[in-house]
């Protein structure tokens, strides 16, 4: 809900503001990724308005949804004059059969590392394939942001999120909880720049705000360092971490 308040209690700041619902990713043909995605996690749609917006939903509970972007500028990894931003890391206990798999799908190998395959989706997103012996079927690690300040970062999503970090050293972070976020600092980091589509966003993270209203979920991560992003309407808002990567509040 989004009515009015007299702001966030006291006791409010040391709550949760929201939880991860829906990793949304830009495609140019939305049904087209997402029969990709569909493909190599074995999802199932759970939404699907026409050409617009197409939400999966993978067997381990993550919801990854695909939003129209015609003129997309696809991620030339691993360079940061068109940078991945965000990209889903995935666990699963043959790396090679899943390289095959998923390039069969319309993947591209990026580049191959002795525990991880780095390829890029139908739409030119990055995305990890990392070795899990104990798998039984390909999940979800998490989302790994590119940022500048890995710590800075995972700070700012554990006051978001009220999980607490679980990792912290040498230029990379990641927050314990069901929805694992993952952060890696980036030499000479490009943010983007949204709405602008010559800077994309490329993926971004919509959060349920639950029994909180808007205005008080508003209040609450604009103090925590987040900016205020045009666009929004009565059931969401916009707005852009510290390191400038989009997310949407969901009331």
């Amino acid at each position: 809900m989004s009515g009015a308040s007299d702001g966030p209690r006291e006791s409010d700041r040391s709550e949760p503001i929201g939880t991860v619902d829906t990793v949304v990713v830009d495609a140019v043909e939305p049904q087209e990724s997402a029969a990709f995605w569909r493909g190599l996690t074995g999802a199932e749609t759970v939404v699907a308005d026409d050409d617009h917006w197409v939400t999966l939903e993978t067997p381990d509970g993550w919801n990854i949804a695909f939003q129209p972007a015609p003129d997309l500028v696809r991620a030339q990894w691993p360079g940061q004059e068109h940078p991945q931003q965000v990209h889903l890391d995935l666990r699963v206990a043959d790396v090679g059969a899943a390289v095959a798999r998923a390039v069969a799908l319309g993947a591209t190998v990026l580049r191959e590392n002795e525990t991880w395959t780095t390829l890029a989706d139908v739409d030119g997103h990055p995305f990890d394939l990392c070795h899990a012996p104990d798998a039984r079927r390909l999940s979800v690690l998490g989302v790994t942001f590119d940022v500048p300040d890995a710590s800075a970062a995972a700070a700012f999503w554990s006051r978001v999120l009220g999980d607490p970090v679980g990792y912290d050293a040498g230029g990379r972070a990641m927050l314990d909880g069901e929805r694992p976020l993952l952060f890696q600092t980036v030499e000479g980091y490009s943010a983007p720049r949204w709405p602008d589509p010559a800077f994309p966003q490329q993926l971004h993270l919509d959060l349920w705000t639950g029994t909180r209203s808007l205005d008080d979920a508003e209040a609450l991560v604009l103090e925590a360092g987040a900016s205020k992003l045009p666009g929004g309407g009565e059931s969401f808002r916009v707005f852009a971490d510290p390191a400038g990567h989009p997310f949407c509040l969901l009331g």
